[in-house]
């Protein structure tokens, strides 16, 4: 078991598999850029599957930035498969049933559903904000993986494996959007 993953850390070595390859490792994705770890729930959770379409809908925006991006779940490689089956991603998710990766990286879940959710004013309007986006974009919910609490997180990591950005979420939506993603590249850059 590792601690918390910090800034100029080195990501640890796993060993996973995406909704379409096994046996991949951390050291094969990393290349020449850098690699975001975006740590969400599982497919079916709707503001996860908004998300993932948000960095599909966007990819184009990572890649002029040198940057390629896995979309880390709870979930079965099938159950995804099935998900975005009819609409397929420019990029993959690593599909971590047995949450490996959440602890080793100490990617906390919380006891309960009040304990994940936002108590902030502001915090509250950005979930607020997202669930209305989410209802917009006609995302409903599929099925339930995984641990229902789990908080997310946020890794960018260099081809050498060096930790350049590193956040864990607080809350279920304390996490940056999209657009706040790609600024924060820019400031790495």
């Amino acid at each position: 078991m590792m601690a918390k993953l910090h800034v100029g850390e080195k990501m640890p070595a796993f060993t996973f598999q995406t909704e379409s390859q096994s046996g991949l490792t951390t050291e094969s994705v990393l290349r020449e850029g850098r690699t975001v770890f975006w740590v969400l729930r599982y497919i079916g959770c709707t503001t996860c599957r908004y998300d993932v379409h948000q960095i599909a809908a966007h990819y184009d925006e990572f890649l002029k930035r040198g940057t390629q991006v896995y979309v880390v779940m709870q979930s079965d490689p099938a159950v995804v498969r099935e998900d975005l089956k009819d609409s397929p991603l420019p990029y993959h998710i690593i599909c971590d049933q047995d949450q490996v990766i959440y602890r080793t990286l100490e990617i906390p879940a919380t006891a309960t559903k009040e304990e994940r959710m936002p108590t902030s004013p502001e915090d509250i309007a950005k979930l607020e904000a997202k669930r209305q986006k989410v209802k917009e974009a006609g995302f409903v919910h599929g099925k339930y993986e995984g641990n229902e609490q789990q908080l997310p997180a946020m890794f960018v990591v260099d081809p050498d494996g060096s930790v350049v950005y590193a956040h864990y979420a607080k809350n279920s939506i304390d996490m940056p959007t999209v657009e706040e993603m790609l600024r924060i590249l820019d400031e790495l850059a």
